[in-house]
C-alpha cells in the first residue's frame, strides 16, 4: 500500500479516535457531576444541620488552584533549575546536573512522604508536651497515616494535596545548593549529602517557620521560602562552596569556563519564572485576592530585577546579555518569595530594585574579591536574594494586603515586625551554617565530597555516570 494511503487512514483513525474520547470523556464528567450533584442533595436532606453548623466542606476552585501549583512547583526543579544550571555549566557535566535534580526529586519525595510531612506538619508532641516538638511535630502522620481522602486543611483542600505541594518546596530546597558545588562533587557523597541535609536542615527550619514552631510563634513572615528555602539553601551553598574548594582551572576575575548553553539558560529560567506562580501565588492555599496579588508582585518583583541587572550588565560592561537578564530575573523572584503576601506594588518593585544592585555586586565583584567557588551564584543569588526579602517583608509589609488586623512593617510604623524579620533572617543562617559544615565534616570523612583531579578534568558526565550529553561530532 502506497505511502498516501497510509497516511489517509491513519488520519481518519486519529480522528475517529479523538472524537471518540472526547465523547466518551465528556459522559463521564456528566456523569461524574450528577453522581456529585445527587450526593449532594442527599446530604442536605438527610442531615440539615450540618450547614447550620458549618462543617468544612471541599473547597473545589480552592483545590483545583493547588493542584496546579504543585504542578508548577515541581516543574521549577524538573525540568526547570534542570536546564537553568545545566545550560550554566560545561558541556562535559550538564548530565551530572540534570541527574542531580531528578535524583533529589525521586529520594526527597520518597522522604517527605514516609516522615518529613509528618516532621513538620504534625503537632501531637507539641499537644504531649514533648521536648522534642521544637524541632520535630510528631510521628502520627508518618506515611501519611490516618490522612483520609476527605481530611480538608487551610483553605478547605484535601490535605493529601497539601502534604504533596509542600513536597515540592522539600525537593526544590537541596536542589538549589546544586549550583555552588556543580563540576566537581562526588555524586554518592552529593546524594548522602542532600538526603541528611533535607531531614536535619531543611525539615526543622520548616517546622519553625511553618508547622507552629518558635519562629512562627513569635511573627517571622516568610509567605513561601525565603528562610525556608532560600536563606536555608544560599547559606549552605556558600559553606558547601568554600569547604569544597575552587574548581581545577577556576580563576576568580577571569571569566574563562563558558557556560554550554546559553538558550538552556533561557528556558530553565522562563520554566522558573512560570513555576514560581504557583510557588508563591499557591502559598495563601485559596485561589482568592491574596493569590493574585502574590502573582502580581511576583511577576513585578522578577521584571524590575531583571530589567535592573541587565541595566548595569549595559552600563558597566557595554553589553546587556541574556545570561544578566535570566539571572536578574531569579534573583527578584527569590527575594519576594517571603513578601509575596504581605507587600503591595510599590514595595515589590522596590524589592526587585533592591535585590538586583545588590546580588549583582555579590556576584560581580564580593565573589572574585574573597575568591569563592560559587559556581552558579547559588549564594550569590538564592542566599542573598532571600536575606534581602526576608528583611524588606519587615519593612513593607502592609494591611492593604494583610487585612485590618494583619502584620505590617516599618515603613508603616511596625518596628517590632522588622525586628522579628531580622532574628529569623539570623536563626537560619546560623542553623544552616552550623549544621551544613557537620555534615560536610561527617559525609567528607566517611564517603568522601569531591572527585578526583582526573575525574574533574575529564567531566563528571563520563566520570560519574559513564555517558555524554553530546557525540563528538557535535
Amino acid at each position: 500500500m502506497s505511502r498516501k494511503y497510509i497516511k489517509y487512514i491513519a488520519f481518519f483513525l486519529l480522528l475517529f479516535l479523538g472524537v471518540h474520547s472526547d465523547i466518551i470523556a465528556q459522559d463521564s464528567v456528566s456523569t461524574a457531576v450528577a453522581d456529585t450533584t445527587i450526593a449532594v442533595q442527599a446530604a442536605v436532606a438527610t442531615t440539615p444541620a450540618v450547614a447550620a453548623q458549618g462543617v468544612a466542606t471541599l473547597d473545589s476552585g480552592n483545590t483545583a488552584w493547588i493542584i496546579v501549583a504543585t504542578i508548577l512547583v515541581l516543574m521549577m526543579t524538573i525540568p526547570g533549575l534542570a536546564l537553568f544550571y545545566g545550560g550554566l555549566v560545561r558541556k562535559k557535566n550538564i548530565l551530572s546536573i540534570l541527574m542531580q535534580c531528578l535524583i533529589l526529586t525521586g529520594v526527597i519525595s520518597i522522604i517527605w512522604i514516609a516522615f518529613g510531612y509528618s516532621w513538620v506538619f504534625d503537632t501531637s508532641f507539641k499537644a504531649s508536651g514533648n521536648p522534642l516538638s521544637f524541632i520535630i511535630g510528631g510521628f502520627d502522620k508518618i506515611f501519611l497515616h490516618g490522612i483520609s481522602t476527605k481530611a480538608l486543611t487551610t483553605g478547605n483542600i484535601p490535605e493529601l494535596i497539601f502534604a504533596l505541594y509542600q513536597c515540592m518546596f522539600a525537593v526544590i530546597t537541596p536542589a538549589l545548593i546544586i549550583g555552588a558545588f556543580a563540576e566537581r562533587i562526588k555524586f554518592s557523597g552529593f546524594l548522602v549529602f542532600s538526603i541528611l541535609w533535607s531531614i536535619i536542615v531543611y525539615n526543622p527550619m520548616a517546622h519553625w517557620v511553618w508547622g507552629g514552631g518558635w519562629l512562627q510563634q513569635m511573627g517571622a513572615l516568610d509567605f513561601a521560602g525565603g528562610t525556608v528555602v532560600h536563606i536555608n539553601a544560599g547559606i549552605s551553598a556558600l559553606v558547601m562552596a568554600v569547604m569544597l574548594g575552587c574548581r581545577k582551572g577556576y580563576k576568580a576575575n577571569e571569566h574563562t569556563l563558558t557556560p554550554n548553553s546559553t538558550p538552556f539558560v533561557f528556558i530553565g529560567t522562563a520554566l522558573l519564572w512560570l513555576g514560581w506562580m504557583g510557588f508563591n501565588a499557591g502559598s495563601g492555599l485559596a485561589a482568592d485576592g491574596l493569590a493574585a496579588n502574590a502573582f502580581l508582585v511576583t511577576h513585578m518583583a522578577a521584571c524590575v530585577s531583571a530589567v535592573t541587572w541587565m541595566a548595569l550588565e549595559w552600563f558597566l560592561y557595554k553589553k546587556p546579555t541574556t545570561i544578566g537578564f535570566c539571572t536578574g530575573a531569579v534573583a527578584g523572584l527569590v527575594a519576594i518569595t517571603p513578601a509575596a503576601g504581605t507587600v503591595d506594588v510599590a514595595g515589590a518593585i522596590f524589592i526587585g530594585l533592591a535585590t538586583a544592585v545588590i546580588c549583582f555586586c555579590m556576584v560581580a565583584y564580593a565573589k572574585p574579591k574573597f575568591k569563592y567557588d560559587d559556581t552558579l551564584d547559588a549564594f550569590g543569588v538564592h542566599g542573598i536574594g532571600g536575606i534581602i526579602g526576608s528583611l524588606l517583608t519587615g519593612v513593607f509589609a502592609t494591611r492593604v494586603i494583610t487585612g485590618e488586623s494583619g502584620a505590617q512593617g516599618a515603613l508603616y510604623g511596625d518596628w517590632h515586625q522588622l525586628w522579628v524579620q531580622i532574628v529569623a533572617t539570623l536563626a537560619a543562617i546560623i542553623y544552616s551554617a552550623v549544621l551544613t559544615i557537620i555534615l560536610f565534616y561527617i559525609v567528607n570523612k566517611t564517603i568522601g565530597l569531591r572527585v578526583s583531579k582526573q575525574a574533574e578534568s575529564d567531566g563528571l558526565d563520563i566520570s560519574q555516570h559513564g555517558e555524554i550529553a553530546y557525540s563528538e561530532n557535535e
